[in-house]
């Protein structure tokens, strides 16, 4: 149901903040609208099949579909349209498919598969730590080849939240983090329009008229609406002021022109996505079904908290659509595909009886890893 309001929601906005550019550029107000519907609908079917599709399928698929995801990366850099400078899709006739958002996907489901396999070895750094660290860098690389660097984000903390609740060792983690400060900064620093992006996060309006036109023009969408919006249809900044208001900035149209209200409203939703996502974790049947859950739940937490943080000036400019209510395309299909797979696990939870034990909830997550952590050293002495 949350989905399905995030979706509905997303329609009637794409409709409102792309209506003027597309019958400048394409002579007809309800392009975008049209083409976001098709994409919908497909993404509904995709959900209905992955929902019925039992998730054990994944485990044994999640080397293929690691490898493909692979291929797909490396292909794009090769072949892929350049636009804007950079080589992020496929287009194939009208149709256009971006392959890091499967690869989101097929990360999650090798994570998901090594770390259930490996959970007597997911403390110690070279046989449990490394492995995922390793593809994750490789995924990561490929993206910042693109270049990439939000999605690149999005799956280096879908990972770091995997290894997390799979009980890996804290010190790990921050070890992971902070090789990667240098990369991260380098990509930074050696881009000179991503050096632009952080100049205009720190000082917009002193850049307003220049790199800092469309974080301004998002923050005046933002402010103008108040509490309660200039009302549906009525926003002044899609009216070709505020680049990819249809897309990326579509929170900020919703703020213009539902206000407070509204950006308040479209967090209360995630927020409720995100809980149920962790209440499904915690009642999976399996560890394969647990981890599975928390990288999708996380990757779109993270992806929506980005997105959210950017329009809102709190964060620089990434680059990363809203889930489920930015104008679609493949990525629409793909995370609602994501979800039949999250509503699978749900329906696949373990019997009454066991949905009543008290460390059941998504406050379990939490449990499950202090006693991760606690049983790991037995396990191992065990097996010595």
């Amino acid at each position: 149901m949350v989905v399905l309001l995030l979706v509905g929601l997303g329609l009637v906005m794409v409709y409102s903040s792309s209506a003027v550019l597309a019958q400048q550029k394409m002579g007809d107000s309800r392009y975008f609208l049209v083409r976001d519907l098709v994409w919908v609908l497909l993404g509904l079917v995709g959900m209905a099949l992955t929902m019925r599709i039992d998730y054990s399928l994944y485990r044994r698929l999640a080397y293929p579909i690691l490898g493909t995801a692979t291929l797909l990366l490396s292909a794009v850099l090769v072949v892929g349209a350049r636009v804007n400078g950079a080589r992020r899709w496929f287009h194939v006739g009208p149709l256009s498919f971006q392959p890091a958002e499967l690869a989101k996907v097929a990360l999650i489901v090798f994570l998901a598969h090594i770390l259930a396999k490996k959970a007597d070895k997911v403390r110690h750094f070279l046989l449990g730590f490394l492995p995922p660290i390793v593809v994750c860098a490789m995924f990561a690389g490929l993206l910042l080849k693109q270049p990439d660097l939000g999605t690149a984000m999005i799956v280096g903390g879908t990972t770091i939240v995997m290894l997390f609740v799979a009980g890996t060792r804290v010190s790990y983690l921050a070890i992971a983090g902070l090789g990667a400060l240098p990369i991260v900064y380098n990509a930074i620093v050696g881009t000179p329009w991503r050096l632009r992006r952080i100049l205009a996060f720190l000082d917009p309006w002193q850049f307003r008229d220049t790199f800092g036109y469309q974080m301004a023009a998002s923050l005046i969408a933002v402010g103008s609406g108040g509490l309660t919006g200039q009302g549906l249809g009525d926003s002044r900044q899609k009216l070709l002021f505020l680049p990819e208001a249809h897309t990326d900035y579509i929170l900020a149209i919703i703020g213009e022109e539902l206000g407070f209200i509204g950006i308040a409203f479209v967090v209360g939703l995630y927020v409720i996505l995100i809980l149920r996502g962790c209440a499904t974790a915690a009642r999976a049947r399996d560890s394969f079904g647990m981890y599975l859950a928390v990288g999708i739940t996380a990757m779109f937490g993270l992806q929506a908290t980005f997105n959210i943080g950017v329009v809102l000036g709190a964060l620089p400019t990434k680059g990363l659509t809203l889930p489920f209510l930015s104008f679609g395309g493949s990525t629409l299909v793909i995370d609602l595909g994501a979800i039949g797979v999250l509503l699978n696990i749900s329906r696949r939870e373990p019997a009454p009886i066991e949905k009543k034990s008290k460390n059941r909830s998504w406050r379990s997550l939490f449990h499950r890893r202090k006693n991760r952590r606690r049983a790991l050293p037995r396990t191992a002495e065990a097996s010595a």
